[in-house]
């Protein structure tokens, strides 16, 4: 009885401590990358406020052929979305929806994820005009509520995601630049 006792104070203490540890943790996250593109900032955004073209770039878009792609609305416009739906885990479902277009400037969304976890992201593309290139800055910002934030004090949501970020700016240079 003792050993049964001793495992349940443990787990407790283990317990207790996330719960601590979730109320210092961020609640938020941004995550920011950029790269340049020698192609002028109009023909950069006229390709990125089209969400289907992020099946050519994105890497979280190219990781399963075999995704169910849904458009709606008016391509390239505000409330204009794209839903997807994928067996494998990585990719999941989701709906990304544009929010706002400053032209030849910046396209901004929301991103729903649905499957495999629940949560909703706010993205944005961004392309500014530099000499003979644009730079385009792709962010990704989210929460996490409590107590599941105390993963922000263990996971490099800024490494994880970044990464990808980077596969599909290079992967958008590539595409505009050939």
């Amino acid at each position: 009885m003792s050993i049964l006792l001793n495992i349940l104070i443990v787990v407790g203490i283990i317990i207790s401590i996330i719960l601590i540890l979730a109320l210092i943790a961020p609640k938020a996250y941004t995550v920011t990358r950029s790269i340049l593109i020698q192609q002028p900032a109009a023909v950069v955004y006229e390709y990125i406020k089209y969400l289907n073209n992020q099946e050519n770039y994105s890497k979280w878009a190219t990781m399963d052929p075999n995704t169910i792609n849904t458009y709606t609305g008016t391509a390239g416009t505000v409330g204009s979305s794209h839903q997807w739906e994928s067996k494998q885990r990585n990719v999941g479902m989701g709906i990304q929806t544009i929010t706002a277009l400053e032209p030849n400037a910046k396209v901004s969304t929301t991103i729903e994820f649905i499957k495999p976890f629940a949560g909703v992201a706010q993205a944005s593309l961004s392309t500014q005009a530099k000499n003979d290139y644009t730079q385009v800055v792709w962010e990704l910002s989210s929460t996490m509520k409590y107590p599941s934030n105390a993963l922000l004090l263990v996971m490099n949501m800024n490494k994880m995601i970044g990464n990808d970020l980077e596969v599909g700016l290079a992967n958008l240079k590539n595409v505009l630049e050939n």
